[in-house]
């Protein structure tokens, strides 16, 4: 089995990957300092924002692409190999970041770079 530590992907591959609903009405992208909250030109903002995402992140996982096919010998995108993780450790702190939709594989861990307090 698979087991993924991570802090997210670029261009929401993690949302994919997990088959996790992503609606960009309603979770705010990165960098935008959108809240959960959001009003309609935010909203409008965050779906402009998330349509270039498939134009320019093609490109960004072709190597990994070819190399899962030197590999495998089958065709297969960067999001096949990351759909078949059993759980996903996810770095995020639900407190502090916007609520998102989530599997049953994946558990937040938030906090866990914290220093003990002296």
């Amino acid at each position: 089995p698979s087991v993924y530590f991570l802090r997210g992907f670029p261009c929401g591959m993690d949302f994919e990957a997990t088959q996790c609903p992503n609606p960009p009405s309603y979770v705010p992208r990165f960098f935008l300092n959108n809240s959960d909250s959001m009003t309609f030109a935010q909203r409008v903002k965050n779906v402009l924002v998330h349509m270039p995402e498939f134009i320019y992140c093609k490109p960004l996982f072709a190597q990994f692409e070819e190399l899962a096919y030197e590999i495998f010998q089958k065709k297969m995108t960067a999001t096949d190999l990351l759909s078949r993780g059993s759980v996903w450790l996810m770095r995020y702190d639900f407190v502090f970041e916007f609520p998102r939709l989530v599997m049953p594989n994946m558990v937040f861990i938030g906090g866990i770079n914290c220093d003990q307090k002296k």
